[in-house]
């Protein structure tokens, strides 16, 4: 089998006993400008058993895996399944003054909560305490939620999340629905930083989309931070104690110890 089918039969594997299933993923976590972009994507069994998802979730991968125009494809085929109703998709950001307050893992649950909430509020789900923000769901016997649904995200199990869900590491490359919700946040967040470079130019963020590319430096040393810029990479980055290639690596070492 073709592993891009295997997500679809995973999926399939993973909706059994409950009505559907929510993947979330996210976009511009190890950035140097930008928000962070996180999206949420409801299947049910009746989508992936149905033509679209038999015929064309094949051609869906994690989005760094696919290129840009085929996003941009595979963005409106999402659409018109959403205004079919075939499937539900939200999507949720988190700004760079957030990135600030929160840390850039606080901040990508903070997209992927305001994701989650277009789809399902926080009150769906059953609990004896509300929590905030970014509070834990205890894992008790007697906590159920009141919507037959599984939420699965991408990456490590997120600790003070107000949603239960099932963590899956590299989870864009083996479930349809978080591969699904990968393409939408990645596309939602090169569109949000083409808009951005009309209106900051000169340091080419619609060619780097805010990562830390050499091009992207130069125009930093060149120019000087913006607001758009984090502060915190930023300053490691250019006093030479973090190479570009640890971006991402950085995010995820602070995900890896909040797990742990």
């Amino acid at each position: 089998m073709p592993k891009r089918r295997q997500l679809r039969a995973f999926d399939l594997r993973q909706i059994e006993g409950v009505a559907s299933l929510i993947g979330v993923d996210e976009a511009g976590r190890g950035a140097l400008a930008g928000p962070v972009v996180a999206a949420a994507v409801l299947v049910t069994r009746e989508f992936l058993e149905g033509r679209w998802a038999l015929t064309k979730s094949g051609r869906v991968n994690d989005s760094k895996q696919i290129a840009a125009p085929e996003r941009e494809q595979l963005w409106i085929e999402f659409e018109a399944l959403a205004n079919q109703g075939q499937i539900h998709a939200h999507f949720g950001l988190a700004g760079v003054e957030e990135i600030e307050q929160f840390n850039i893992l606080g901040a990508t649950k903070l997209a992927m909560r305001r994701a989650l909430e277009g789809i399902y509020a926080p009150e769906d789900f059953e609990r004896k305490t509300e929590p905030d923000l970014f509070s834990a769901l205890e894992a008790r016997r007697d906590f159920k939620p009141t919507v037959s649904c599984r939420i699965l995200v991408d990456g490590l199990a997120l600790r003070r999340f107000p949603y239960p869900h099932t963590h899956l590491v590299n989870g864009d490359a083996r479930s349809l629905c978080i591969a699904m919700a990968s393409v939408v946040a990645k596309v939602q967040r090169d569109r949000l930083m083409q808009e951005l470079d009309a209106r900051v130019p000169g340091y080419g963020f619609a060619q780097h989309k805010g990562y830390a590319t050499e091009e992207h430096r130069a125009a930093i040393l060149r120019l000087g931070r913006s607001p758009h810029h984090r502060d915190l990479f930023l300053r490691k980055l250019l006093a030479g104690r973090l190479d570009p290639a640890q971006m991402e690596l950085l995010a995820e070492t602070a995900e890896i110890e909040e797990s742990t």
